[in-house]
């Protein structure tokens, strides 16, 4: 799910769906409107043969390639003076860079390979993008979302829910960037070294860049953002491929958010042993009869589940379903850090997305979130750089870094924290009764939550209303297993507010 997934392997935030380029051919048994490379010539045979449901020794044939754009590079030799570096192109690099120069702030983004696509599928509710004007980013969209909570229950979520064309999005984004100046470096940030009222970064090409700010926006992965308290993070993990199928069993109008169903392990009794009690969950996005996007996932645990183990239980899940993989198009592999505390805050390097805290503690949730706080991160930038006044220094730490974290958002994310040790101490039927109470909420509770839209009163309201919802095991569960949690939260929530 958008939400859920960030790749561990991507130098930058991502954002959105697969990209197809025109040199690919349509399948020749879909009318779905992506384009997808021709089946190579020795596959057909590891096609028929592979085990049924099995889809684990088919190659993924997708090769990306980069955007076509003419962009402005930044000329090493020129020693050009400038305001702010942006690490990293992904989504919040971009829409954080495009913002700032907006306002005459000299912008210079460094990525490796700033052209390149972004390697991992997302999703995201229709509304949380159209808010920002992005509507144009979606490639597919499905009216209604579906939740299996066990065999016999099944919630229907009637909130749009859609895949992001990241093509699209990345050329809407760095073409915003190239019309406002952005400047571009091909390389990797190595090394960030601090001065009194600026900073510099060198790169493995032996470039050196200095400006009066350096924003992180690398990923989960950096390590130039810094901690004073132990990273305690839960872990989601999930497998996914974007697959050609003879057929599937899934509502070409819904997209499936969650299954929790475990009947697919009957005959895998230790799979069941262990699922019961770290239980993983199907996310499908049905684009025909055909064609389908699915992912096994491990909602959080901690420490994180084992890569192994997700891929086995997708396996005979697969099989239980009868869904015979016959082309793995994509295949990606996501782990989100979630929840753990804050950076330091303030601190000479500035984060944003994975860097600076903001995948939802719960959740996973993070791109679209991103997306909507890189403007207001940016307007506080400005206001110390884009005027006569030129606030540097531990001055500008302190305004960027509040500007993203005042104390109202902190406070609610210690809930959000809450409810990620809650999920943590769930077993398959707490989490069962845990989301047959959540969607069974006021839509505007559980459309806030997921969304991170609540204010702290509101989260206070959603709790009550979820007890009042929940069953009698739920309630024992909240009531026996939550108390350490609560008063971690509590704890924190005096010591933000101090």
């Amino acid at each position: 799910m958008e939400a859920l997934i960030t790749p561990s392997s991507s130098p930058s935030l991502s954002l959105s769906k697969k990209l197809y380029s025109s040199s690919f051919s349509p399948l020749t048994t879909s009318t779905s409107p992506f384009l997808f490379p021709k089946p190579h010539k020795y596959l057909t045979q590891r096609v028929h043969t592979s085990k049924f449901g099995n889809f684990l020794d088919l190659i993924p044939q997708n090769k990306q390639t980069p955007i076509k754009l003419d962009i402005n590079w930044l000329d090493p030799s020129t020693k050009a003076r400038l305001d702010v570096i942006v690490i990293g192109a992904g989504p919040a690099g971009l829409c954080l860079a495009e913002r700032v120069a907006r306002h005459g702030v000299r912008v210079c983004c460094i990525d490796p390979d700033p052209l390149s696509m972004w390697p991992n599928n997302y999703g995201a509710w229709v509304d949380e993008l159209s808010c920002l004007g992005l509507d144009s980013c979606f490639d597919k969209t499905w009216p209604m979302a579906s939740v299996h909570v066990d065999d016999y229950k099944t919630k229907y979520l009637d909130r749009p829910y859609g895949r992001i064309n990241r093509k699209m999005l990345k050329m809407k984004l760095i073409s915003g960037c190239v019309s406002n100046g952005v400047k571009f470096h091909k390389g990797k940030v190595w090394k960030v070294n601090h001065q009194e009222f600026e900073s510099s970064v060198v790169c493995d090409d032996g470039n050196e860049f200095k400006a009066s700010l350096i924003v992180d926006a690398s990923g989960f992965a950096s390590s130039f953002v810094e901690y004073d308290k132990p990273r305690n993070h839960g872990y989601q993990i999930a497998h996914g491929i974007l697959a050609e199928v003879e057929n599937h069993p899934f509502d070409l109008d819904k997209m499936l958010l969650m299954d929790w169903r475990d009947s697919h392990l009957g005959n895998e009794p230790d799979l069941r042993v262990r699922n019961s009690r770290i239980p993983t969950f199907l996310y499908a996005m049905p684009f025909d009869s055909n064609l389908v996007f699915l992912e096994e996932t491990s909602l959080v645990s901690r420490p994180v589940l084992s890569y192994k183990e997700i891929k086995l239980r997708m396996v005979a899940r697969l099989r239980h379903m009868g869904i015979k993989v016959k082309r793995v198009i994509e295949s990606e592999k996501c782990l989100i850090p979630m929840g753990g505390p804050l950076p330091v805050i303030p601190q000479p390097v500035m984060g944003i997305g994975g860097t600076a805290g903001l995948a939802h503690p719960s959740t996973g949730y993070m791109v679209a979130r991103t997306l909507a706080l890189a403007p207001i991160l940016a307007d506080s930038i400005v206001e110390c750089l884009g005027s006569t006044r030129m606030i540097r220094g531990q001055p500008l730490y302190h305004r960027v870094w509040n500007g993203l974290w005042p104390i109202e958002r902190r406070l609610t994310r210690e809930y959000y924290r809450f409810g990620m040790e809650t999920l943590l101490k769930l077993d398959l039927k707490g989490t069962r009764s845990f989301f047959d109470a959540f969607f069974d909420l006021n839509p505007e509770y559980w459309h806030g939550f997921l969304s991170s839209r609540l204010s702290l009163m509101e989260l206070a309201m959603l709790s009550l209303s979820l007890f009042g919802h929940s069953s009698n095991l739920s309630r024992f569960d909240i009531v026996t297993k939550c108390p350490v949690p609560l008063a971690k939260m509590m704890g924190n929530l005096v010591v933000e507010s101090i």
